[in-house]
């Protein structure tokens, strides 16, 4: 039996999250509601004219690590391969990521001098997530930081979206997943933004060369990816790519494919406060559900559990109140 549930590859960024106005995303010149890559100056320059005052959270972040966290608070067990700096900033990475209980490459490799990555969140009063992200020394991400024996060791190999930034991340995604297809691990990949599919359409194509097992994509990103001007289409599109998938529809729910069936999963009124995390969050409990044993709808209903819950507060991570919740209505396991 595998040790891990899933093994992760992905930037790790440390998420400061700011609420602010949509005046203040105009005035400087922010496009809203997608990820945008910056330098470290004008990182800087932006906390400068935000202050303390509009700071809500800081926690170790970037897509796969919020999935895996996720997945780890529902029982799951995961590795997480990434790349943080000798620095403040990696310091508070590291801690936040073993207190949730994820394993990683980091227990093992000298952290390099540099800046760790970091990821400015602002969040509007539509409850619209803006990232301003400085990659900082996950953008050298190699395959130095994959970890062969772990990837054997694993149920699924999990690739976050934005690696297809980075010509060294690139490689190592590619060398991950030769090692996971030659040890019968499934491959599952997340498209993790528009202008990432946009952008890096031809590494995504690449890096899906042969299928993959499972796909997280949200409507918009799964209608770019597939060149098609409705759900209907996306569906059809990307049936031709994996072998499942699931397509989430905001606060429509989401739309579940097994393989040979699709679902409509439901999602319940709520009053949404940040996005921040919901996807990242569906995966984590979705992978969470099926490594488990729980059917695709299964799965998908625990999934939106969670994301529904997330979005009512700030931040990228559910109180254990809630996780035990959630956990009881599922029959979960314990967090790992």
């Amino acid at each position: 039996m595998p040790r891990f549930d899933v093994y992760g590859i992905g930037n790790a960024l440390l998420d400061i999250e700011y609420e602010i106005t949509h005046e203040f995303l105009e005035k400087n010149g922010i496009e809203k509601g997608v990820m945008t890559l910056v330098g470290e100056a004008r990182q800087l320059e932006l906390a400068k004219l935000l202050g303390e005052a509009s700071m809500r959270k800081v926690a170790c972040g970037g897509s796969a690590a919020n999935t895996l966290i996720a997945l780890s608070h529902f029982g799951g067990k995961a590795f997480y391969s990434c790349k943080i700096a000798n620095d403040q900033a990696g310091e508070h990475f590291y801690n936040d990521m073993r207190a949730a209980g994820l394993a990683s490459n980091l227990d093992f490799q000298t952290h390099e001098r540099g800046h760790t990555g970091k990821c400015m969140v602002f969040v509007t009063h539509d409850a619209d997530r803006t990232m301003n992200t400085f990659l900082g020394i996950t953008e050298s991400l190699s395959i130095n930081e994959i970890h062969e024996p772990t990837i054997k060791d694993s149920q699924y190999l999990y690739i976050e979206g934005y690696l297809m930034t980075s010509p060294t991340a690139f490689l190592a995604v590619q060398k991950a997943k030769q090692i996971a297809k030659s040890h019968d691990v499934k491959i599952a990949i997340t498209l993790s933004d528009p202008f990432i599919v946009s952008h890096f359409k031809d590494n995504f194509l690449k890096t899906m060369d042969g299928g993959v097992d499972l796909l997280f994509c949200n409507e918009e990103e799964a209608m770019m990816f597939t060149n098609s001007s409705d759900l209907d289409g996306s569906i059809e599109g990307l049936k031709k790519i994996a072998q499942c998938f699931v397509i989430t529809l905001g606060s429509k729910g989401s739309w579940v494919f097994d393989g040979q069936e699709g679902f409509i999963i439901g999602s319940e009124p709520v009053e949404v406060v940040d996005t921040l995390g919901a996807g990242d969050m569906y995966a984590g409990a979705f992978l969470a559900g099926i490594t488990q044993g729980l059917d695709f709808k299964s799965a998908g209903e625990l999934a939106s559990a969670a994301s529904d819950k997330i979005v009512t507060e700030y931040g990228p991570r559910l109180s254990k109140k809630e996780i035990e919740k959630i956990r009881e209505k599922f029959l979960l396991k314990q967090s790992a």
